[in-house]
Formats: structure tokens, sequence, C-alpha cells
């Protein structure tokens, strides 16, 4: 098979600010599998928590088109565990890197596989899209004006009845407050708040914030300590909301790790490689008697479109990065009754144009 890699550059229509810094826009990768004729796509999102760069997965695809020009992407399980020992090492950090470039990888040898038999991959993975859940829309660290204006906008452009809230303000916990006060009174009350404080919380700050805001309607909170800091969870339980993991699972492996001490997991293909390890994840977190979140990084439709066909795993989507972004050259998504909705065509069902 033919691998190629090719950048996408994207720019979000409101930068996003988290706990650890502002996004206003990411180059990305577009990971190419052609084979008999066939190609499936799939993409990066390079990120600090991946620890990929686009160097890096230029010289990891070289590695993987050396090594498997003759393999086929039928052979997907093989061709994935030799790619994930064939990554490249990051200089300077002594690990690999990374996720990302493996996701869109996997992804794209999933695209292939739908085409090939000529069904969406819903229907490969045997689930039915009619059951995915209603998506959330991201509203980042702000002031409280822009952050209410922020929240108007989305919903009377998508008309989302989910709103994710981005906490773990370097103000402190007390400009936490007023932006979700701000925001909560901005919206109609059948708007459904999460928060997601991104690290960001000290365990003192989050014995208040998260009693807090469950007096204010939220709906879970999510990765309230920073990773390596998941023991003192413990402290924190019985929590009155539940609270989720994002930062901290990785892999399947890390879920029996901190499964006793949270009630959910947020599980992204940047993350995970990919979407045969997130199927890994949300089926050891549902042995664990887990709730289960599918989210985004900085992703354009084609990746979205990759968690939209596994979406009706998970008890709750946060499939909004594409809403978010001025130019997604990718073509193939919809939006509908607060879901992200696809074309029922084979794959991925999305259209990547030449040029991107």
């Amino acid at each position: 098979m033919e691998i190629s890699l090719a950048p996408l550059n994207l720019t979000k229509r409101v930068p996003l600010r988290i706990s650890r810094g502002t996004m206003a826009g990411s180059t990305n990768a577009i990971v190419k599998v052609t084979h008999d004729g066939i190609t499936g796509y799939g993409e990066m999102s390079p990120s600090q928590v991946t620890k990929d760069t686009m160097e890096s997965a230029a010289i990891s695809v070289e590695r993987w088109q050396t090594a498997f020009v003759h393999a086929s992407p039928l052979e997907r399980e093989t061709v994935l565990r030799d790619a994930d020992i064939l990554l490249e090492v990051l200089p300077g950090i002594g690990g690999r890197g990374g996720t990302g470039i493996l996701a869109a990888f996997d992804i794209a040898l999933w695209d292939w596989f739908g085409k090939r038999i000529g069904l969406p991959l819903y229907q490969v993975f045997g689930l039915d899209i009619r059951k995915s859940a209603e998506t959330s829309v991201t509203v980042g660290i702000n002031t409280p004006d822009a952050a209410a204006d922020h929240a108007r906008e989305w919903i009377a452009r998508t008309g989302s009845r989910h709103l994710k809230i981005k906490l773990g303000s370097p103000d402190g916990i007390a400009a936490d407050m007023d932006m979700y006060m701000a925001v909560l009174n901005a919206v109609d009350p059948n708007v459904v708040m999460r928060v997601d404080a991104n690290c960001g919380w000290t365990e003192s700050d989050a014995r208040i914030m998260i009693p807090w805001l469950a007096e204010r309607r939220v709906e879970y909170v999510e990765q309230p300590l920073a990773c390596g800091d998941e023991e003192s969870l413990a402290a924190l339980r019985p929590t009155p909301v539940p609270i989720f993991l994002d930062e901290s699972i990785h892999s399947a492996t890390d879920v029996p790790k901190f499964a006793h001490l949270v009630d959910g997991v947020n599980v992204k293909l940047m993350k995970s490689g990919g979407i045969s390890e997130a199927i890994r994840i949300v089926h050891t977190a549902r042995a664990f008697g887990l709730q289960t979140m599918l989210g985004c990084m900085s992703e354009s439709s084609l990746s979205i479109a990759a968690g939209v066909h596994i979406g009706p795993l998970f008890d709750h989507l946060d499939l909004d990065s594409h809403l978010n972004t001025a130019d997604d050259p990718i073509i193939g998504l919809g939006f509908e009754n607060g879901r992200v909705t696809q074309s029922g065509r084979p794959g991925l069902g999305v259209d990547v144009p030449e040029s991107a």
C-alpha cells in the first residue's frame, strides 16, 4: 500500500483558551492510504497531550511506507502493531511521538476498509447511528461578557442544547465562578451545562468548585486535577456530580488504574491512537461500570467523522471542533437537532479535496 502525509492548516472561528493556553488554529496532517485503487483518509491533530509534531509524523510515515509497501490494509491489526513500534523518537523528550499520527493511520485504514466493503463504518461496527447522543459545544476561558456572548452565538448558530464550559482559569476560581455564572444566566434553562477544568484546579479548588457547580445545574465535571495527582480525587469522594478523567486516559490500560476514583472517562481518538484503541477503552470502561464520553481536539470534519461513526458506543459526545473552524475543507458532515450527522456513504462518508 501507498502511505502519504500532507499538511492541513485550520483556523478557529473563535480562539479557544483553556487552563494550559490559547489556540487560534493548528497545522494538522492528513494521512492517505491507497491500495487496490481505493484510498482511505485519516487526520492527525498535534498537541502537547499526544506528543506529536509535524516533523516526527513525517518521519514515522516515511518509515511506514518502507515497512508496509507490500502489506495490505486488510492486515490492519498486524500493520498497526508494527506501526506503533516504528513511531519516531521525539528529540529532547525521550519518548515516542505520538498517538496523533497513529490515530490518523488507524482512521485511514478503517476508511479504506469501509470503502472496500461498501459500508459506512457505523455499520461495520454493528452500531445504530440513530442512537448517538447529542454533542456539546465548547465555550473557552474568557471574560464573563465574552463567554456569555460566545455561548449565545453557539446556540443561535447550531441549535445545540449542551454547553461545555472551560474552567481552571489562571486567575483563580473566583474568575471561574464569574464566567460560569455569566454563561448560565445567558442561556435558556433547558441548556445542559458541563464543565472541563483541564487539570486547572488544586484539590482545595476542587473541594469548593464541585459542590458550587452542582448547585448551579452542572451535569458533570471533567479532569479537575492535574495528571499525576489522580489519587487526590479520593479525598473529593463522594461527589455531588460525576467526575470524568480526560488527560489521564490514553489507553485501555489506564482505566483500571483510576476506575475507583472517578465516574467516567473521556476518550479522544488523538490520545488513544485511533478508532481501534478507542473501542478498547470504551469496553474496558463499561466493564468497570464507568460512564463514557467521546471528545475531540483541534480536528477537522475528517477526524470528527470517525468519532461520529463510533458515537453510539458512548454516553456523551463532545464532537464540536469542526464547528469552530473557519476553513474546514472536508465535506460530508451535517448538524441537526444537536447531533453531528453523516452522509451514510461507505467508510467515513466524507470528501477530502485533493488540495487539502
